[in-house]
């Protein structure tokens, strides 16, 4: 990596580096799985909760679903975000971020095996610089995980409804060049902005990519999957260490 390219970002990383991670199980102690999540200087407290019911349309299919809520607190960005109860519903920001994050999280958990109840998923934003939703997802899905494994040890789950892992990350096109996980600074100047989401098994669950001003090429959106691989990878890692018990290097 040149000195040029370090130098190139705000904190001195490379192009394809990662900010530092930290995944911290257990944070809070009121629900069956919690973890908090830092990406940089973002971090978010992710929590699993769990309702013996299901929504209308799933009653008497034996089969149950998962779904995600997401917010921004107020403190979380240099100018207050209001709480979004008081509009009385969610933003339509926050709406496509919660969708996201739950269609990612049901795309490795088999809903049969959870039976009719419903898994709740809650992100809440505690400090913001960039990649908000998909440290979201990232420390969601170990929150999913330790909250199965609750569930399970206290006998109110059979079985593991976890089948597979997965983890996003974010990349983009910053002054005409293809970076890993941006933190705000470059994402607010950012001439492209992608986030990916994958599987442990480099399946693509979704990829969200929007050019500002210049179209995005199909080299360049190569380029950026590609970066977005190598960062899942080493979130994945992450993920599994936390999950292990193990502490992370870095």
């Amino acid at each position: 990596m040149s000195d040029h390219i370090q130098a190139s970002r705000a904190d001195g990383r490379g192009e394809d580096e990662l900010r530092p991670v930290r995944i911290t199980p257990g944070f809070t102690r009121n629900t069956p799985g919690s973890v908090l999540v830092e990406m940089g200087e973002t971090r978010v407290l992710c929590t699993l909760s769990v309702e013996e019911r299901v929504p209308a349309f799933l009653v008497g299919t034996a089969k149950g679903w998962l779904t995600a809520e997401y917010s921004m607190l107020p403190g979380s960005s240099p100018q207050r975000v209001s709480r979004e109860l008081s509009g009385g519903r969610p933003n339509s920001r926050s709406r496509e971020i919660q969708r996201l994050i739950g269609r990612s999280l049901r795309a490795v958990v088999d809903l049969q095996a959870v039976g009719e109840r419903t898994l709740y998923v809650d992100c809440d934003v505690l400090q913001a610089d960039g990649g908000t939703r998909t440290a979201s997802i990232t420390g969601g899905y170990v929150a999913l995980v330790t909250g199965i494994r609750s569930l399970q040890s206290e006998g109110r789950l059979e079985g593991d409804p976890v089948i597979g892992q997965i983890a996003a990350v974010s990349a983009g096109i910053v002054a005409e060049r293809p970076l890993l996980d941006l933190c705000y600074q470059e994402d607010s100047r950012a001439e492209t902005d992608m986030n990916v989401v994958m599987t442990a098994d480099e399946g693509i669950v979704e990829v969200q990519a929007t050019a500002e001003g210049v179209p995005l090429t199909r080299g360049q959106a190569e380029r950026l999957l590609d970066l977005a691989w190598k960062g899942i990878s080493e979130l994945l890692h992450h993920q599994q260490d936390t999950l292990s018990g193990h502490t992370p290097t870095s």
